[in-house]
């Protein structure tokens, strides 16, 4: 076995006591799910097998109590956690070895199981009659320790790793990741991944004209962003209408994309949407810090700015191409849900692959909680479910606070 160190040096464990668990049945719903795992990488003398262990990284997710790997171990000792979660008392050792052995990609069937019985969301009825998937791929940096070889950034002061994400802006919903480096190139990441009937909403980190000829090629459509001295020669100039002048589209065109050296790079031509946007946030005072991001590019402090959009689509209404590239933020949304919700930022492994788990059981955890409040959920939703784990709160309260949230829902349509 290869031993395991916390990642943030948790060398004291919480006092944890049976009443701050207690609440474990809200784990049945999705239990079945799970029982698959059961006898992967099975041997004789196997004592904390792969369900089980994905049922205490779970419980680590909605459970604040429980802060880092030796407290989920120390979970495993208390009866009701046994009893509950079907498991044995567990030690460091077999939760370090379950980080290595145990295969990520089992996690991504029951991820797709889940985010198939996920329902769209209200608030983008626009968008509902669309003939493709409305997704949003990103990147997003998780800090890693200097003893995380594997994951080298900027130099040997910086390192990282990379959660490369698949959300479906409709649903609210992660569909797929992968973990690497956070050296590896995002546009190889969604290249290796692209699948037909999905209209891909990228940022402009992604415009390399190959991968948008591929994504045409797959059947799939894009929507991006692209810099704003972008060169291409007009073909056609389309008229402006009245609603795509109020959201402040300049121009419409269709457009060979790229210089004369680059033509083939395409194999048609596209359309491009300027629009030109006033960050109201300025009038208050409020500055956007200038930093390094994962594709260590520095952002503008400019309070206006100019959007080009490169897009297939010449079928939408060019307010309509602007409205699903503005969509494009809510997976910057949930990277924050991620991080500072979950607490993904805190690795419960040194290895790629148990980090890879780690980020699977998040996302799983998302989609349970999106699928039991039956919205796009809320701090004080998640809040309110790691109440109940604890027993502070009861399965009525719990429900009482989500119907409340449906019933503002439907007072604001």
């Amino acid at each position: 076995m290869i031993p395991m160190t916390d990642t943030n040096n948790d060398i004291k464990c919480n006092e944890l006591k049976a009443n701050n668990v207690q609440k474990l049945s809200i784990l049945r719903s999705f239990k079945p799910l799970l029982k698959r795992l059961h006898s992967h990488a099975d041997c004789h003398n196997r004592k904390l097998h792969y369900d089980q262990y994905v049922s205490l990284i779970l419980l680590y997710f909605f459970n604040p109590t429980l802060t880092g790997l030796r407290s989920i171990q120390h979970a495993s000792t208390l009866k009701s956690v046994q009893t509950k979660l079907g498991i044995k008392r567990t030690s460091l050792g077999s939760m370090s070895e379950a980080s290595h052995v145990f295969d990520p990609q089992l996690l991504t069937l029951i991820i797709s199981e889940l985010a198939s019985e996920v329902g769209s969301l209200d608030i983008y009825k626009r968008l509902q009659d669309l003939d493709m998937t409305v997704v949003a791929v990103d990147g997003t940096l998780l800090k890693a320790l200097p003893k995380m070889l594997w994951a080298l950034w900027l130099d040997e002061d910086h390192r990282a790793a990379k959660m490369h994400l698949e959300f479906d802006i409709l649903k609210g919903a992660p569909l797929r990741a992968q973990v690497t480096d956070a050296n590896a190139n995002e546009k190889t990441q969604l290249k290796s991944s692209l699948s037909p009937g999905k209209l891909y909403c990228l940022d402009a980190g992604y415009r390399e004209y190959r991968l948008l000829d591929t994504i045409i090629e797959t059947k799939s459509s894009f929507v991006v962003c692209l810099q704003d001295n972008a060169s291409y020669q007009t073909v056609e100039e389309h008229q402006l209408s009245e609603a795509d002048r109020e959201v402040g589209v300049k121009f419409d065109r269709t457009v060979w994309l790229g210089s004369k050296q680059k033509h083939d790079n395409i194999s048609k031509p596209i359309r491009i949407i300027q629009i030109h946007y006033f960050d109201e946030r300025t009038l208050s005072g409020y500055k956007r810090k200038s930093r390094v991001s994962s594709k260590k590019t520095f952002r503008t402090r400019s309070p206006e700015h100019t959007l080009l959009i490169a897009t297939d689509r010449m079928d939408l209404p060019a307010e309509l191409i602007g409205l699903i590239y503005r969509y494009r933020w809510q997976i910057e949304l949930f990277f924050r849900w991620f991080k500072c919700i979950l607490s993904c930022q805190h690795l419960l492994s040194l290895s790629q692959n148990g980090i890879q788990i780690q980020v699977y059981c998040a996302l799983i955890a998302s989609l349970l909680i999106r699928l039991w409040a039956g919205r796009k959920p809320t701090k004080r939703t998640f809040e309110m479910i790691c109440l109940y784990f604890q027993g502070w709160a009861t399965l009525d309260e719990l429900i009482k606070h989500i119907e409340l949230l449906k019933s503002n829902d439907q007072k604001q349509k």
